[in-house]
């Protein structure tokens, strides 16, 4: 009789644990990923197919003439992805839009996926290893959003109140547990 009561209080326990515990890390988002392919701001997709077999003409000349072409997003900072807590790689890119916003790229984006992933500007400095892990909430920090997704390109608005020479790095920042899963230095 002892046993079976000791067995069902331990299948109780183990209930509530995993109740409390799965939830929590949500080790399924281990094996799952999201890729996300935003275009690049600020350009335009430019289409190659047409319907048409015939080529194209011109009946009159324009009256007016062609606007200027406007200029493309200007780079005013870069850096490269280093790896923390999980195996991440990439580039990040803060970016001048042709309307005056700021917009920070990450392209090529390789990371696990996590429960509450931000995107940081931080004034910490990228340290490599185990010892870079905790540090990017220990100073100022902005957080530009959720992350969209653990693969692929991406963008990111920077408010116009964020004074870029106030950060110096850019981190993919677990929320939950504290922790940086990879960041770049910008340069």
């Amino acid at each position: 009789m002892k046993k079976r009561t000791a067995g069902i209080a331990a299948a109780a326990v183990a209930v509530v644990v995993a109740a409390i515990a799965l939830p929590l890390f949500q080790p399924w988002r281990l094996a799952t990923d999201k890729v996300v392919d935003e275009a690049l701001p600020g350009t335009a997709p430019i289409s190659t197919q047409t319907s048409s077999t015939t080529p194209p003409t011109v009946s009159v000349a324009p009256a007016q003439p062609t606007p200027p072409v406007k200029t493309g997003p200007r780079i005013l900072l870069t850096g490269k992805l280093t790896t923390h807590e999980h195996r991440t790689s990439g580039t990040v890119a803060v970016l001048a839009l042709p309307d005056g916003s700021r917009v920070l790229r990450i392209e090529n984006l390789d990371t696990s996926d996590g429960p509450d992933l931000k995107v940081w500007l931080s004034d910490a400095e990228v340290i490599a290893g185990r010892s870079g892990w905790h540090v990017f909430d220990d100073g100022a920090y902005r957080s530009l959003g959720s992350l969209k997704g653990n693969h692929g390109n991406q963008n990111y608005p920077i408010p116009a109140d964020v004074k870029l020479e106030d950060f110096r790095s850019v981190v993919i920042w677990c929320d939950r547990f504290n922790v940086s899963f990879g960041a770049a230095t910008l340069a």
